[in-house]
């Protein structure tokens, strides 16, 4: 029997894809923040692993939405960052 690959949507550009290919973004607590394992604990938001997705992430505050919460500049500066940081 074939093992299911588990897809998720990116909050971005909406596109369907394999959870491997996309980088997880969690809210545990009050820290939201980039888990680059996929393991960690919190309520988990994908997004595409790449430049424009994350630009859309910022630009249209799309973390708000899908934690329903405030999330403020530095967060998503944060985020910008790490992914600029992990991508060399």
């Amino acid at each position: 029997m074939e093992k299911k690959v588990p897809m998720r949507t990116c909050i971005a550009c909406r596109s369907e894809k394999n959870k491997r290919e996309l980088i997880r973004v969690v809210k545990s607590g009050d820290e939201i923040k980039l888990d680059l394992t996929g393991r960690a604990n919190g309520r988990g938001a994908y997004v595409c692993n790449d430049k424009e997705c994350i630009a859309k992430l910022k630009k249209g505050k799309l973390l708000n939405r899908a934690f329903s919460c405030q999330v403020s500049d530095e967060v998503y500066d944060a985020i910008t960052e790490e992914f600029l940081g992990q991508e060399k």
